[in-house]
């Protein structure tokens, strides 16, 4: 992946001219003057690590897989986050690890913690380093040196119970990669977030990731029937039936954890036989609101499609929902809902019906197959876009929340207004993309024109909008986790006991705290 942007180099794209003319006719955006550094400019800082501490990590996974040239730290420094690619595009690699440790087992990552909890090493666990909430970017003040342990050679199928549809995956597989070795097997997870191409399948667990077809296969952490972890206290192994009442389930510690309380190297994993057919199609409301309510309708009352998303009045005129075709004028008014329906071909056909009958009722216009099959083709596409934005001189990011259905109104206005209030005129786009029976998510997407110093100025807009979210009864992340970026708002979600608890967890797990260091665990 690219070190300071979003993919394969090859996928970058080319704003249109309706863009470039709306960023700076609306916005204000100028050009940058300086453009982004190359990789061969970057110098992180000196490696602090001691030498027998290297050798030490060598002797349990092998000298080629302990790396402290300068490539390899930059490509382990930070997450993908727009603060995270600002920095990187102006060359700051001041958080790059001293090394990145490789191991190939699960005896060995347990070593490697155990060199390292010995040592006081901060421990920075790296999947596909995709994170946009500050996961990766450990302080290394107070310990001997940071390593990011990555897991990418845990990237087997391990097993497959075809009786019980449970396969045992390796932590270091790409999403893209496991559905390929399972989609040979007739199988898939039905797991397909945004990062889907480069993050890996233990980020998807310590992230409590939720994938774009959620409404028909679930989150990361349904799919989660068991799981292995290395801490630095020994292993824990769990998840042994597919349902217990044998205490609190510990699976759900883990999952969401960030690699605070341990490295997950191996996975179980509940899966499908995969789908004889696929059809998306899109369907057009006169407003968000009535959008939100049909939604609500077919989560509560069924049939619930596989894929079911809703673009607010803005997100539906600049055509975010189809990456591939931004900027083209969208006709008609309104708000863009995306339907997607995926089984054998009778299932497709009747959830098809029952659910156009409901979007009809409720005011639905159908329009075809071709904004469903459009958004299907560019779901992916959409951070490459935003590279490009920055390349141009503005300030883009994402940020999500969910809430309950009553709660949901207030809290798409409270953080469009806080948004506004925050950047002053900026382009603020809103997509509800996981539902449930009970709420639902609100992706945001904002654009802006860049300050003297952006990090700053996303900074400062980040922490209103997180004390809006809180105040208004949302949670401070559906599905992009806390990291550091929603340490502070977090720990007002839980209040002080509950981050009592986590960091009781933690002094059990990592008595040395050198497992990812300042992400997830409050400090009150």
């Amino acid at each position: 992946m690219l070190w300071s942007g979003w993919g394969d180099p090859a996928g970058a794209v080319e704003l249109p001219e309706a863009v470039r003319s709306l960023l700076r006719d609306l916005l204000g955006v100028r050009a940058l003057s300086t453009p982004a550094v190359g990789l061969e400019e970057v110098r992180p800082p000196e490696v602090v690590l001691a030498p027998s501490v290297l050798d030490e990590l060598r002797a349990v996974v092998g000298a080629g897989h302990v790396r402290s040239d300068d490539e390899s730290r930059i490509r382990h420094t930070r997450g993908k986050s727009t603060p995270d690619l600002i920095r990187l595009r102006a060359g700051d690699a001041s958080r790059a690890p001293d090394a990145v440790v490789l191991p190939g087992s699960h005896d060995e990552v347990l070593r490697v913690l155990r060199v390292c909890s010995g040592h006081r090493v901060a421990v920075v666990p790296f999947g596909g380093g995709t994170s946009v909430v500050g996961g990766l970017s450990a302080d290394g003040h107070g310990f001997a040196g940071v390593v990011a342990l990555d897991v990418g050679r845990l990237d087997r199928l391990v097993s497959l119970d075809t009786e019980s549809m449970v396969a045992e995956l390796g932590p270091g597989l790409r999403g893209a990669e496991a559905e390929r070795l399972l989609g040979e097997r007739g199988l898939t997870l039905g797991h397909f977030p945004q990062s889907f191409e480069y993050a890996t399948l233990g980020g998807f667990a310590a992230a409590r990731s939720s994938g774009q077809a959620s409404a028909g296969y679930g989150g990361f952490g349904d799919m989660v029937v068991g799981m292995t972890v290395a801490t630095p206290r020994g292993t824990l192994g769990l998840g042994r039936a597919p349902r217990s009442a044998a205490g609190p389930d510990l699976r759900q510690v883990i999952l969401g954890s960030e690699g605070a309380f341990g490295v997950i190297t191996s996975l179980r994993l509940r899966v499908r036989r995969s789908p004889a057919e696929r059809h998306y199609e899109g369907w057009r409301f006169a407003s968000f609101s009535e959008g939100a309510a049909a939604l609500r309708r077919l989560a509560q009352d069924g049939p619930l499609p596989t894929v079911l998303r809703l673009s607010d009045e803005t997100e539906t005129m600049i055509g975010l929902a189809r990456p591939e075709e931004i900027g083209e004028p969208v006709a008609g008014a309104g708000c863009l809902v995306v339907a997607g329906y995926e089984g054998g071909p009778l299932e497709v056909a009747e959830t098809r019906e029952r659910a156009a009958a409901v979007l009809s009722e409720l005011g639905g216009t159908c329009l075809g197959t071709e904004p469903g099959q459009a958004w299907a083709r560019g779901r992916y596409a959409a951070p490459y876009l935003r590279d490009a934005l920055l390349a141009e001189g503005a300030t883009v990011e994402t940020l999500e929340t969910a809430g309950f259905w009553a709660v949901l109104p207030r809290l798409y206005e409270a953080v469009r207004a806080a948004l506004t209030a925050s950047l002053g005129a900026p382009l603020v786009m809103c997509h509800i993309s996981h539902v449930y029976a009970t709420g639902a998510s609100l992706y945001f997407t904002v654009v802006t024109a860049q300050e003297e110093d952006p990090v700053a100025q996303w900074e400062r807009a980040k922490r209103v909008v997180s004390e809006v979210i809180v105040a208004e009864g949302g949670t401070i992340s559906h599905h992009h986790g806390v990291g550091r970026d929603h340490r502070e708002a977090y720990a007002v979600e839980i209040g002080e006991l509950g981050g009592e608890i986590l960091r009781g967890i933690k002094e059990r797990l990592d008595p040395e705290g050198v497992l990812n260091p300042g992400a997830l665990i409050p400090s009150f």
